[in-house]
């Protein structure tokens, strides 16, 4: 059995291996990654594993991220410190979700469980798990580079996200813009949207951004963020979804 682990924090990822080794000597574990975009750079060009072990909450993003973009047909066990009402949810699907710090007897249930399904049974579980996480987990933080430092950004400390000459930014309450690297079309799926919106092709807005909104022409809004040069309008068809959204 050939094992991918995704994980970052070494002493979590230290603890998968030595309990893998122990329960099922003779797996082999290929790699572990501590990134999103680590594991996505491997998949896209080693695609055939038997097992993944992914930790939810990953230093640049969430680990369904993976998933969204590389079509997988192994099996995945989700680890993460969710709740146990939410864990006994996700395990009504037959695919496993393991509380931290992992228990090697419950280890044992997940790897006999898993190994007792079907390749088919897997894919569409896989489906139904991704799309379940979605509507429980957004993404909380973003990590940028700052000169030769790499530091996150909490979603709650940001106002807006833009796009200007094919490149995407935040902006944060301290009216400064860094670059990230997603697309406005990525950010909607990932950003909660009871905190933020897409109000057009360029921009999606925090509701903590929409304090001053002016009537504009052509039957548009106009939000002002203060300290940000360019006009942010809400386009004339999402102007109706933009004030429902504001109001609940």
């Amino acid at each position: 059995m050939r094992i991918i682990i995704i994980e970052d924090e070494n002493r979590a990822a230290h603890r998968m291996q030595a309990l893998i080794e122990e329960l099922r000597p003779e797996a082999v574990i290929l790699d572990v990654f501590e990134s999103v975009r680590e594991s996505i750079e491997y998949f896209n060009t080693n695609p055939n594993v038997d097992l993944i072990f992914a930790d939810i909450q990953l230093a640049d993003g969430i680990s369904f991220e993976i998933f969204n973009q590389i079509q997988l047909k192994c099996p995945i066990i989700f680890t993460t410190a969710y709740d146990q009402y939410a864990i006994e949810a996700f395990q009504t699907n037959g695919i496993d979700y393991l509380l931290k710090p992992i228990e090697k007897e419950r280890l044992q249930k997940a790897l006999d469980k898993l190994e007792s399904l079907q390749t088919d049974q897997n894919t569409e579980q896989i489906g139904k798990m991704l799309q379940m996480l979605k509507q429980e987990d957004h993404k909380k933080r973003f990590m940028i580079k700052v000169g030769d430092r790499i530091r996150t950004i909490e979603t709650k400390g940001i106002l807006a996200f833009y796009s200007m000459e094919k490149a995407t930014f935040l902006y944060t309450f301290d009216q400064r813009s860094y670059a990230i690297d997603y697309s406005l079309d990525q950010l909607q799926d990932l950003l909660n949207p009871t905190d933020f919106f897409r109000i057009s092709r360029k921009y999606i807005v925090s509701h903590m951004a929409c304090k001053e909104i002016l009537a504009w022409s052509n039957s548009r809004l106009r939000i002002d963020i203060p300290g940000l040069d360019e006009e942010v309008i809400v386009a004339r068809e999402r102007v109706g979804d933009f004030k429902n959204w504001l109001d609940n």
